[in-house]
C-alpha cells in the first residue's frame, strides 16, 4: 500500500484535490493518507513521524495543486524538515533508496496554457524539475507526474473538476495497483 502526501493548503475547500482523495480512499482503502497542512497548520513538521510513514511504504504520493507554477509551501517545509542529510541523502542517507516517488498534481489553468508558446511559457514537465531532482538525489525511483487541467473555480465549475479528477484518480489507483504488484 502507499503513503499519500496531501499538501494542499485548505484542502476543505478544495474541489479537485479532495475528489482524487476520495477516489483513492474508495479505491485503495488501505493507504495511508497524510494531510500535512492539517497536521502542521503551524509548518512546524515532526521530522521524525514523517520519516517513519516513510519507512512504512514503497510507494509515495506527492497529493497537491500547483501554486504559482510550484508547490505549496508547506509541501517545500515537509521536504526542507523531513528529507534530512543521513536520512534522504549524505552520509547513511540512503533510507528512500528504491522507494517510487509519484507527484499527482492539479493544475487551475487550462492544458494550452502549458507550452512553450502558452501562457506559462513551460510544459508541466519542465517546472516538476525540482521535485523531481529531489527523488533522484533522495535515490527514490521517480514516476512522471500525474496532473490534469482545468482545476480553477474561477474557469470550470465544481462538476467539470470533479469529472476530471475522477479520471486522473483512477489512472492513478492502476499505476500504485501495478507498483504494488512489483513490490510483492
Amino acid at each position: 500500500m502507499a503513503l499519500v502526501i496531501l499538501a494542499h493548503p485548505d484542502f476543505q475547500k478544495s474541489v479537485a484535490n479532495k475528489a482524487v482523495i476520495e477516489h483513492l480512499k474508495a479505491a485503495r482503502p488501505g493507504d495511508e493518507i497524510r494531510d500535512i497542512a492539517a497536521l502542521y497548520p503551524d509548518f512546524c513538521i515532526d521530522a521524525a513521524a514523517e520519516q517513519q510513514a516513510l519507512l512504512r511504504h514503497q510507494t509515495v504520493v506527492f497529493q497537491y495543486p500547483m501554486y504559482w507554477y510550484n508547490m505549496p509551501a508547506i509541501l517545500k517545509q515537509y521536504f526542507d524538515s523531513v528529507f534530512t542529510y543521513g536520512f534522504a541523502y549524505g552520509t547513511g542517507g540512503d533510507q528512500l533508496k528504491g522507494r517510487h516517488f509519484v507527484p499527482s498534481i492539479t493544475i487551475g489553468s487550462p492544458e494550452e496554457d502549458y507550452r512553450a508558446d502558452g501562457l506559462a511559457h513551460f510544459r508541466v514537465g519542465e517546472l516538476c524539475k525540482n521535485i523531481e531532482q529531489t527523488a533522484y538525489y533522495a535515490q527514490m525511483n521517480y514516476i512522471d507526474p500525474f496532473y490534469f487541467h482545468g482545476t480553477s473555480p474561477a474557469l470550470y465549475t465544481p462538476e467539470q473538476v470533479a469529472a476530471k479528477a475522477q479520471s486522473c484518480a483512477g489512472d492513478l489507483v492502476s499505476l500504485l495497483t501495478e507498483l504494488d504488484k512489483k513490490a510483492v
